[in-house]
């Protein structure tokens, strides 16, 4: 916890923890991108500048923080941050959602109080990963499966996990 905030990660990976390619996800889950905006909305949310730039807009009913270390970036409709640090003293609310990318999950691990992860059921090509993270510091707190269907190629299960203190 910093400053007094939850610090939640929040990623979709592949089973080889996979995460994107190319600044683009690997796979198109509409299920899942749906699942995101209900666990994020109302919540600032942190994205490095990679990530920023493959979204392309800032995501609506969401604070958006952009951390780049370029002091003149400008990302319209985004806070711009120079670290993850200024970031999170920047954001209104109790619980900050980091949503990639590689780097910034990387440096929020070790400060990270919850994580909301699914993991899809594919090992697709990737030059972006999430970080390995010590098991034993965690709790599953719930999950779900979700199958494949005509617009969701791949199966998936979300789980949430709470640090153990």
């Amino acid at each position: 916890m910093i400053l007094d905030k939850t610090i939640t990660l929040v990623a979709a990976m592949a089973a080889n923890r996979a995460i994107g390619l190319d600044g683009q996800m690997p796979w198109h889950l509409p299920r899942e991108l749906k699942h995101f905006k209900e666990t994020t909305m109302g919540k600032p949310i942190v994205m490095g500048r990679k990530t920023w730039e493959s979204i392309g807009r800032a995501l609506p009913g969401r604070q958006n923080l952009v951390v780049t270390r370029n002091p003149d970036y400008i990302a319209p409709g985004c806070d711009v941050a120079g670290s993850l640090q200024d970031a999170v003293k920047m954001a209104a609310g109790e619980e900050v959602m980091i949503i990639g990318g590689g780097q910034l999950y990387t440096e929020a691990m070790p400060m990270a109080d919850r994580m909301v992860l699914t993991r899809v059921d594919c090992e697709p090509k990737a030059d972006t990963w999430f970080p390995e993270w010590d098991e034993a510091q965690w709790a599953e707190t719930a999950s779900r499966d979700e199958l494949p269907d005509d617009k969701n190629p791949f199966a998936y299960r979300v789980i949430e996990l709470k640090r153990q203190m």
